[in-house]
């Protein structure tokens, strides 16, 4: 049986697995550092270019937070030194920015989390470098769709599985692999928080989703089996196969009548190509 508790204004809160049901401010709170989170990826797009290092563009997200007024949340998370993750072609998650260059042809996802005022903000999307091979645009189409998808099942009234048993029916429909060894989480004032948003799941199981709830949707597709492993570094999580593997990722809380999503690009980009 879940808990869920109430969560009225900008009282301290901690991770005790119970679901926080937000109020106003908590709303209030999550706009903000969500347009900022994915003002972030507007502003970045024209740097994913072929020759540019990653660790040039995590640069350039550390700047852009600390000039929104946020920091980073990644930065110092329980032992990562950098601002944001970049994860490219079979990198499903977690990627660690470098002086490794971006080459033509590569899909790469920018994961991103500003804290405004005590507030996270965490998205991420998908970028195109170069001309990208047409089995790759795919993939990052349907990821998208998946996304979506997911969030249409964000509904108070239904069941977390709802979101997750979307998200996998439309992945196999085109022989895609949905990763279960990392998935979406409430976030608000505290990072990650419950509940866990499973993204291959069975409809109608799982808690309720009630109005206050936040929490992000976030798919990992592969196009090959959905395994991953774990790098040497802690951090890095790579397709066994060594297929590509996409992913998108919304915060979004549930209203009274549906949901409200709090990541949605200013600029209209919400998948590539951006230009």
């Amino acid at each position: 049986m879940n808990e869920y508790q109430h969560i009225e204004g900008t009282e301290t809160v901690i991770r005790d697995g119970t679901i926080k049901l937000h109020g106003p401010a908590g709303f209030e709170g999550m706009r903000k550092a969500g347009k900022l989170a994915a003002t972030i990826l507007d502003e970045i797009a024209p740097m994913v270019q072929p020759g540019v290092t990653t660790a040039a563009i995590d640069d350039k997200i550390r700047q852009l937070m600390l000039d929104g007024g946020s920091v980073p949340a990644t930065l110092g998370y329980r032992g990562y030194t950098h601002s944001c993750c970049i994860s490219i072609n079979h990198v499903i998650c977690h990627g660690i920015p470098s002086e490794k260059k971006l080459k033509d042809g590569d899909i790469v996802n920018i994961d991103v989390t500003p804290l405004l005022d005590g507030w996270h903000g965490d998205t991420s999307r998908m970028y195109f470098v170069g001309d990208v091979p047409l089995k790759a645009r795919k993939l990052v189409d349907v990821t998208y769709e998946c996304l979506m998808l997911g969030i249409e099942q964000a509904q108070p009234g239904n069941r977390l599985g709802d979101i997750g048993a979307a998200i996998l029916e439309h992945a196999q429909k085109h022989r895609y692999g949905v990763v279960r060894e990392f998935c979406g989480h409430g976030l608000g004032r505290l990072f990650h928080d419950a509940p866990e948003v499973v993204h291959a799941a069975k409809a109608g199981t799982g808690p309720e989703l009630k109005p206050g709830m936040f929490f992000t949707i976030e798919p990992m597709i592969n196009i090959g089996k959905p395994w991953g492993k774990m790098l040497s570094d802690g951090w890095t999580a790579v397709t066994r196969d060594k297929s590509l593997s996409a992913q998108f990722e919304h915060s979004l809380a549930i209203t009274e009548t549906g949901n409200e999503i709090f990541t949605t690009s200013p600029k209209g980009l919400h998948q590539p190509p951006y230009s």
